[in-house]
Protein backbone atom coordinates (compact mmCIF):
# COMPACT_ATOMS: atom_id res chain seq x y z
CA UNK A 1 0.00 0.00 0.00
CA UNK A 2 1.65 3.30 -1.21
CA UNK A 3 0.01 6.79 0.44
CA UNK A 4 1.11 9.99 -1.32
CA UNK A 5 1.52 12.99 -0.59
CA UNK A 6 2.14 12.07 3.22
CA UNK A 7 4.52 13.58 5.73
CA UNK A 8 4.71 12.02 9.44
CA UNK A 9 4.58 15.18 12.15
CA UNK A 10 8.08 16.33 13.13
CA UNK A 11 8.63 14.94 16.92
CA UNK A 12 8.27 17.72 19.92
CA UNK A 13 6.90 19.49 17.61
CA UNK A 14 5.94 22.66 19.49
CA UNK A 15 2.84 24.80 18.63
CA UNK A 16 3.54 28.18 17.39
CA UNK A 17 3.78 31.09 19.62
CA UNK A 18 1.00 32.65 17.57
CA UNK A 19 -1.62 30.08 18.36
CA UNK A 20 -0.53 29.67 22.30
CA UNK A 21 -1.12 33.46 22.32
CA UNK A 22 -4.45 33.13 21.02
CA UNK A 23 -5.82 30.58 23.36
CA UNK A 24 -3.52 32.12 26.34
CA UNK A 25 -3.87 35.75 26.38
CA UNK A 26 -1.28 38.39 25.79
CA UNK A 27 0.52 37.26 29.59
CA UNK A 28 1.22 33.69 28.03
CA UNK A 29 4.59 34.65 25.97
CA UNK A 30 7.81 36.12 27.35
CA UNK A 31 9.40 38.95 26.36
CA UNK A 32 11.41 37.43 23.71
CA UNK A 33 8.36 35.54 22.10
CA UNK A 34 6.31 38.96 22.26
CA UNK A 35 9.24 40.74 19.93
CA UNK A 36 9.13 37.30 17.87
CA UNK A 37 4.74 38.19 17.77
CA UNK A 38 6.09 41.80 16.52
CA UNK A 39 9.12 40.99 14.08
CA UNK A 40 6.93 37.96 12.65
CA UNK A 41 10.27 36.12 11.50
CA UNK A 42 14.01 36.65 11.01
CA UNK A 43 16.47 36.50 8.24
CA UNK A 44 17.89 33.95 6.74
CA UNK A 45 21.41 34.98 8.29
CA UNK A 46 19.31 35.07 11.70
CA UNK A 47 16.71 33.20 12.74
CA UNK A 48 13.63 34.69 14.33
CA UNK A 49 14.54 33.75 17.87
CA UNK A 50 18.30 35.14 18.28
CA UNK A 51 16.93 38.03 16.62
CA UNK A 52 14.32 38.51 18.98
CA UNK A 53 17.11 38.10 22.18
CA UNK A 54 19.62 40.59 20.49
CA UNK A 55 16.41 43.20 20.50
CA UNK A 56 15.48 42.42 23.73
CA UNK A 57 19.04 42.90 24.93
CA UNK A 58 19.11 46.63 23.45
CA UNK A 59 15.90 47.51 25.19
CA UNK A 60 17.23 46.94 27.94
CA UNK A 61 20.33 48.33 27.40
CA UNK A 62 19.36 51.36 25.84
CA UNK A 63 18.28 54.92 26.71
CA UNK A 64 15.17 56.48 25.11
CA UNK A 65 17.05 58.62 23.15
CA UNK A 66 19.40 56.38 21.77
CA UNK A 67 17.08 52.66 21.33
CA UNK A 68 15.71 53.66 17.53
CA UNK A 69 19.49 54.03 17.04
CA UNK A 70 20.99 50.70 18.36
CA UNK A 71 17.81 48.64 17.27
CA UNK A 72 18.51 49.82 13.11
CA UNK A 73 22.31 48.76 14.21
CA UNK A 74 21.04 44.77 14.90
CA UNK A 75 21.65 43.43 11.54
CA UNK A 76 18.54 41.75 10.36
CA UNK A 77 16.32 44.96 11.64
CA UNK A 78 16.29 47.98 9.69
CA UNK A 79 14.38 50.86 10.45
CA UNK A 80 11.03 50.12 9.40
CA UNK A 81 11.22 46.64 12.27
CA UNK A 82 13.04 49.50 14.73
CA UNK A 83 10.18 51.77 14.47
CA UNK A 84 7.78 49.19 15.02
CA UNK A 85 9.65 48.37 18.27
CA UNK A 86 9.91 51.56 19.67
CA UNK A 87 6.74 52.43 18.69
CA UNK A 88 5.13 49.81 20.66
CA UNK A 89 7.19 50.45 23.57
CA UNK A 90 6.19 54.13 23.52
CA UNK A 91 2.61 53.43 23.06
CA UNK A 92 2.73 51.08 26.32
CA UNK A 93 4.10 53.60 28.04
CA UNK A 94 1.60 56.14 27.47
CA UNK A 95 -0.87 53.42 27.88
CA UNK A 96 0.17 52.65 31.75
CA UNK A 97 2.21 55.30 32.80
CA UNK A 98 -0.56 57.16 34.39
CA UNK A 99 -1.63 54.12 37.12
CA UNK A 100 -1.24 54.46 40.58
CA UNK A 101 -1.37 58.58 39.96
CA UNK A 102 -2.83 60.25 42.52
CA UNK A 103 -5.33 63.14 41.68
CA UNK A 104 -5.22 66.20 44.21
CA UNK A 105 -6.59 68.79 41.63
CA UNK A 106 -7.45 69.64 38.01
CA UNK A 107 -3.99 70.50 36.73
CA UNK A 108 -2.48 67.17 38.04
CA UNK A 109 -4.45 65.02 35.03
CA UNK A 110 -3.69 67.58 32.61
CA UNK A 111 0.05 65.66 31.64
CA UNK A 112 -2.21 62.14 30.62
CA UNK A 113 -4.38 63.88 28.82
CA UNK A 114 -2.35 66.20 26.81
CA UNK A 115 -1.91 64.35 23.90
CA UNK A 116 -5.69 64.24 23.14
CA UNK A 117 -5.36 67.84 22.22
CA UNK A 118 -3.22 67.04 18.95
CA UNK A 119 -6.28 65.43 17.55
CA UNK A 120 -7.74 67.01 14.36
CA UNK A 121 -11.11 66.04 16.08
CA UNK A 122 -12.94 65.66 19.23
CA UNK A 123 -12.60 63.18 21.35
CA UNK A 124 -14.08 62.79 24.76
CA UNK A 125 -12.21 60.83 27.31
CA UNK A 126 -12.97 59.70 30.80
CA UNK A 127 -10.63 58.92 34.14
CA UNK A 128 -11.71 56.98 36.47
CA UNK A 129 -10.11 57.10 39.86
CA UNK A 130 -10.45 54.80 42.88
CA UNK A 131 -11.03 55.92 46.37
CA UNK A 132 -7.65 56.72 46.87
CA UNK A 133 -7.67 59.14 44.12
CA UNK A 134 -5.58 57.22 42.32
CA UNK A 135 -5.91 56.62 38.66
CA UNK A 136 -7.94 53.32 37.86
CA UNK A 137 -8.32 53.80 34.05
CA UNK A 138 -8.06 56.64 31.16
CA UNK A 139 -10.17 55.78 27.54
CA UNK A 140 -12.04 57.55 24.79
CA UNK A 141 -15.22 57.26 24.52
CA UNK A 142 -16.11 59.18 21.73
CA UNK A 143 -14.51 60.96 18.28
CA UNK A 144 -16.56 63.08 16.49
CA UNK A 145 -16.08 66.14 13.92
CA UNK A 146 -13.87 69.40 14.17
CA UNK A 147 -16.11 70.88 16.59
CA UNK A 148 -18.39 68.48 18.11
CA UNK A 149 -18.21 65.10 19.24
CA UNK A 150 -21.70 63.13 20.06
CA UNK A 151 -21.88 61.61 23.69
CA UNK A 152 -24.23 59.40 25.83
CA UNK A 153 -23.89 58.99 29.61
CA UNK A 154 -24.49 55.58 29.09
CA UNK A 155 -21.76 55.24 27.10
CA UNK A 156 -19.65 57.17 30.05
CA UNK A 157 -20.45 55.15 33.01
CA UNK A 158 -20.68 51.89 31.67
CA UNK A 159 -16.92 51.25 32.11
CA UNK A 160 -16.77 53.09 35.28
CA UNK A 161 -19.80 51.20 36.80
CA UNK A 162 -17.84 47.65 35.78
CA UNK A 163 -14.88 48.71 38.06
CA UNK A 164 -16.35 49.98 41.00
CA UNK A 165 -14.88 53.48 40.52
CA UNK A 166 -15.12 56.39 43.11
CA UNK A 167 -15.36 58.99 40.42
CA UNK A 168 -15.10 60.04 37.29
CA UNK A 169 -13.18 63.15 35.56
CA UNK A 170 -14.29 64.12 32.08
CA UNK A 171 -12.32 65.80 29.30
CA UNK A 172 -12.14 66.55 25.53
CA UNK A 173 -10.65 68.56 23.63
CA UNK A 174 -11.32 71.71 21.53
CA UNK A 175 -9.03 71.44 18.04
CA UNK A 176 -9.35 74.74 16.76
CA UNK A 177 -11.44 76.72 19.24
CA UNK A 178 -10.71 78.60 22.32
CA UNK A 179 -10.55 76.74 25.49
CA UNK A 180 -13.84 77.98 26.89
CA UNK A 181 -16.90 76.18 27.61
CA UNK A 182 -19.47 76.45 24.98
CA UNK A 183 -23.31 76.50 26.09
CA UNK A 184 -23.49 72.41 24.87
CA UNK A 185 -20.71 71.91 26.83
CA UNK A 186 -22.14 73.35 29.54
CA UNK A 187 -25.43 71.56 29.56
CA UNK A 188 -23.97 68.33 29.21
CA UNK A 189 -21.97 68.83 32.44
CA UNK A 190 -24.81 69.37 34.12
CA UNK A 191 -26.49 66.29 32.56
CA UNK A 192 -23.34 64.41 33.57
CA UNK A 193 -23.58 65.70 37.21
CA UNK A 194 -27.20 64.30 37.87
CA UNK A 195 -26.16 61.20 35.90
CA UNK A 196 -23.33 60.52 38.15
CA UNK A 197 -25.25 61.32 41.43
CA UNK A 198 -27.56 58.35 40.31
CA UNK A 199 -24.96 55.73 40.39
CA UNK A 200 -23.03 57.17 43.03
CA UNK A 201 -20.07 58.32 41.32
CA UNK A 202 -18.76 61.51 41.95
CA UNK A 203 -18.26 64.07 38.66
CA UNK A 204 -14.63 65.53 39.91
CA UNK A 205 -14.21 67.98 37.16
CA UNK A 206 -14.78 68.61 33.61
CA UNK A 207 -11.94 69.79 31.35
CA UNK A 208 -12.00 71.26 28.38
CA UNK A 209 -7.82 71.40 26.42
CA UNK A 210 -6.32 72.79 23.84
CA UNK A 211 -2.21 72.99 22.53
CA UNK A 212 -1.28 74.90 25.11
CA UNK A 213 -4.20 75.69 28.04
CA UNK A 214 -6.76 74.13 29.99
CA UNK A 215 -10.34 74.67 31.23
CA UNK A 216 -11.48 73.60 34.35
CA UNK A 217 -15.26 73.59 35.32
CA UNK A 218 -14.48 72.85 39.08
CA UNK A 219 -12.06 75.85 39.39
CA UNK A 220 -14.46 77.81 37.55
CA UNK A 221 -17.37 77.05 39.92
CA UNK A 222 -19.53 74.99 37.32
CA UNK A 223 -19.49 72.07 39.65
CA UNK A 224 -21.83 71.90 42.40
Amino acid sequence: MEIKNFALPEKNQKPDIRELTLKHGLGFPSDEELIMLMLGKGTKKTPIEKLSKRVLKVIYDSSEEELVKNLCAIDGMGKTKSLLIASALELGRRKFKHFKVRIQRPSDIIPYMRQYSLEQTERFITATVNGAGEIMNIRVVSVGTINKTLIHPREIFSEPVAEHASGIICCHNHPFGKCIPSEADRHSTIILQHAAEILGISLLDHLIITKDSYYSFLENGLLE
